[in-house]
């Protein structure tokens, strides 16, 4: 992220109340086509310890950000109670501009957000993390945490592969894994949506799962060897397979 944007996030975080995390992710952070613009929408997640009052100091602060029938109908318990209930935990507030950007910034709880990373519990989080993301803020050092579920993508990844397989085709299922079962994939989204985010953030994925990749060779569960492709064939040893 080139200093400027971020320099321009931070200032928008202080808008708000304080917050425990922020995470920006999307094609404004990452275009999924190599030498095409960034999107104007700038995706945030936010972790905050206890979203009903952070909801309550926010609609003191920014009371234009909220949909108006949950600010009347019930204020921060309705907004919260909405997202616990009938969401993912989350909260999102789009379309917010500030400072000629256009934002939409999604409030967690801190305890939901460590809790899906470890045990999957909704995969909403925890599947966005497994994808490339700029993390602005961590106090409680989620970025550490998330190697348990990056770990877990990679393992749920190979049981879904062949034998061989490429580090593309690897990084695709693993970026795969969040978008199966969602409906929009059959309807609304690019069917291709998938390969491009791969092929667009590709050396940031390799970073990401190298060391993964690297120990699991080390334990030689897997093998890459070079072949007429610029990039190696990654095998899977057949005990690993049947494990």
């Amino acid at each position: 992220m080139e200093n400027h944007d971020k320099a321009q996030l931070l200032s928008f975080l202080k808008t708000l109340p304080p917050v425990e995390f922020c995470c920006v992710y999307g094609s404004f952070l990452h275009p999924n086509n190599p030498g095409s613009a960034k999107s104007t929408m700038v995706d945030c997640i936010l972790g905050v310890s206890n979203p009903r009052q952070w909801h309550s100091e926010n609609l003191t602060l920014n009371n234009d950000h909220y949909s108006s029938w949950m600010v009347l109908l019930g204020g921060a318990r309705l907004i919260t109670d909405v997202a616990d209930e009938l969401g993912v935990g989350v909260h999102f507030n789009p379309f917010v501009s500030w400072n000629d950007k256009m934002f939409k910034y999604g409030v967690v709880r801190m305890q939901d957000l460590v809790q899906d990373i470890l045990n999957w519990e909704r995969f909403y989080l925890s599947g966005r993390l497994q994808k490339p993301v700029h993390v602005l803020l961590d106090n409680l050092d989620i970025a550490n945490v998330n190697s348990v579920n990056l770990r877990a993508a990679m393992s749920a990844a190979l049981l879904l592969l062949p034998s061989k397989f490429t580090e593309e085709e690897l990084y695709a299922k693993i970026c795969s894994l969040s978008y199966m079962g969602d409906l929009r994939m059959l309807f609304a989204e690019d069917r291709n949506k998938v390969k491009k985010i791969v092929q667009g953030q590709f050396e940031l994925f390799r970073l990401m799962y190298k060391p993964f990749i690297e120990e699991y060779e080390t334990k030689e569960l897997l093998r890459r060897c070079l072949s007429g492709n610029t990039r190696p064939i990654i095998s899977q040893v057949e005990l690993f397979r049947k494990l």
